[in-house]
């Protein structure tokens, strides 16, 4: 979602510092909720900025600090499984991690996931 562009952001403070109307008669001209005014309004007062806050980029990635390893043992070993890995992960550097964790992480690498390119058709090739 993107948020609210900065000028209408000023304009509905201009209205507030004006005082001429309620916080939810401003809101409704402005065609924006209450609260989202109001949570403008406040860190106008405390900051003395309206401006969208930056975005936070969510939680740090567990086996963010196990990229060196990973990236050994699957070069000493191209075929081992994402089972093995969290096992290698967990004794080495202490970190519990599930096979679909190791597999964002895989592919956040760029580490290859396909295990070998010699394994035997399922079907049966035509002659």
């Amino acid at each position: 979602m993107k948020p609210y562009s900065q000028d209408l952001r000023e304009r509905v403070i201009a209205a507030f510092e004006a005082g001429e109307e309620s916080q939810d008669a401003i809101a409704e001209k402005f065609e924006v909720h209450p609260s989202t005014a109001d949570k403008w309004w406040h860190r106008w007062r405390t900051t003395g900025s309206g401006a969208a806050l930056p975005h936070a980029s969510g939680p740090a990635r567990t086996l963010q600090d196990c990229e060196k390893l990973l990236r050994a043992e699957v070069k000493k070993q191209p075929d081992v499984t994402l089972a093995e890995l969290c096992e290698r992960v967990a004794k080495t550097k202490n970190v519990s991690a599930s096979p679909s964790m190791m597999c964002r992480e895989m592919k956040i690498l760029e580490l290859p996931l396909k295990k070998s390119h010699f394994t035997t058709a399922n079907k049966k090739r035509p002659a």
